[in-house]
Formats: structure tokens, sequence, C-alpha cells
């Protein structure tokens, strides 16, 4: 039977790339977006054209009653979820003193609650039938921090990281948990908000001398979600090219 993937955040960047990724490695797919509809329904009209099974559904993960309906309509369709992956992610780029306690709460409601109310939901099934994968999408910034302007997001990719190491707890023997930590990728958004000169000192950092690539990321995703990492669980696997003062 074809398993079922759930990518949240999934309409463009590196969801977009785990989802075509866990597309061509034959999963049904769940793919969740927010305010990315356009993107969404191009998706899912490239998955469509592939012959690959394909829910699209609209959904805030920091909103409790979205991320309910969304698993309720993700299992009514495809009966069970087999691998969750995490994606979904909010960052308000305001320099430290600037930034305002709505936004800091806001970024941690999507980053870390909403993660864990899906994890919980979904985990709780995998559970159920005897196995799953739930993979969170980290940051090296939940690592190693050194952006002012990112602080409520590295706090919450930090707290991310030992939601993984909890979940991988609750969810034993019958459920992996693992996080993905991506370093500087060089997303459509990303670099378009970026000048050349940033771009240049980020890539400075990387021993490899590069911005990683989404579908690296995705590749990554893909074999964690795969029977080949079944003895893989609790771990935090870094994909960034090396940065120099890494701990």
């Amino acid at each position: 039977m074809r398993k079922t993937a759930l990518v949240t955040g999934g309409a463009r960047g590196i969801g977009r790339a785990i989802v075509m990724e866990l597309a061509d490695a034959g999963y049904n797919l769940v793919v969740n977006y927010n305010t990315s509809e356009e993107e969404a329904l191009m998706l899912k009209d490239s998955l469509d054209n592939k012959g690959v099974s394909c829910l699209v559904i609209k959904a805030d993960i920091s909103s409790e009653v979205d991320v309910a309906n969304m698993v309720d309509l993700a299992i009514s369709k495809y009966g069970r979820i087999d691998v969750l992956v995490n994606n979904a992610a909010y960052c308000n780029d305001a320099m430290f003193y600037d930034k305002k306690r709505e936004e800091f709460v806001k970024t941690l409601e999507t980053n870390v609650v909403g993660t864990w109310q899906l994890s919980r939901l979904v985990g709780e099934g995998m559970y159920r039938n005897g196995g799953g994968k739930i993979i969170n999408i980290a940051s090296t910034n939940g690592i190693n921090t050194y952006y002012p302007l990112c602080i409520d997001y590295d706090a919450s990719k930090a707290a991310i990281i030992s939601l993984t190491h909890n979940l991988a707890t609750q969810f034993k023997p019958y459920v992996n948990v693992n996080a993905v930590a991506p370093g500087f990728i060089a997303t459509d958004s990303e670099v378009s908000a970026m000048d050349d000169e940033f771009v240049k000192l980020e890539e400075e950092k990387v021993m490899l001398g590069r911005a990683g690539r989404p579908e690296e990321v995705a590749k990554l995703v893909a074999f964690l979600a795969s029977s080949d990492s079944d003895f893989i669980n609790n771990q935090v696997i870094a994909i960034n090219g090396g940065v120099y003062g890494d701990v």
C-alpha cells in the first residue's frame, strides 16, 4: 500500500523540494500551506501531471483548530499518515530592541506550539499503527546562533531540537523522530531578500564555499522517511556544508 506523507509549509522553498522528492519516492502527499495559495495550486498541478495523489490543505499551523481539521482531512482521505515533516516556520526580521512581543509570540506559536500539536496528533496515530516517521526541520541557528535579528526564530529552532528528543522518548519504540538542521540554503525567497554582499559573506562561512540547495535538504529528509533509516532515531542532523565555528 502506498504510504502517505504530510509536509507543512510545503508550497515553496525547502518544503516544496521535500514534497517533490517524496512524490518521486512514491508517497501520497498532503501539502499544507497558509499564505502561498498560488504556489500550492501550481504544485498540485505538477503532482497531478506526475500521477501523484495529492491533497492540498490551507491551515495556519499556529491555530489549534486548523491543525486538528487538517489531520482529520488527511486521515479521511488516506486512512493514515506514515510520515510527518514539520517544515512550516515563521520569522520576523526585526532587530533585538525593535522586535515586538506579539511577533515573538507568533513565531513560537507557529514554529514550536504548532509542531508540538501536530506531532502529538499524528504521532498518536503512528504509535497505534505500530510505526511512522516524524522529521522536524530545525536549523543550524538553533544549535549555534549569531544573528541578533533572528532571536525568536533561533529560540524556536532550539526548542524544536529539544522537542525532537522529547517526542522520540514519548513515541518509542514505534516512531522514529529526528530533526534536520539546515544551514544557509539558497531558496528563492531567502536569496531574493539578501544583497549580493550578504550572500557572499554567508557563503564564506561555509567550508564548501557555497550555499546549500533545497533539493539537498529534501534528499536527506526522504532518506529519514524511508526504511533505510529505521535504526536512526532521536538525532539532529546538520546539513550546512561545514560552518566555521560549529559547536
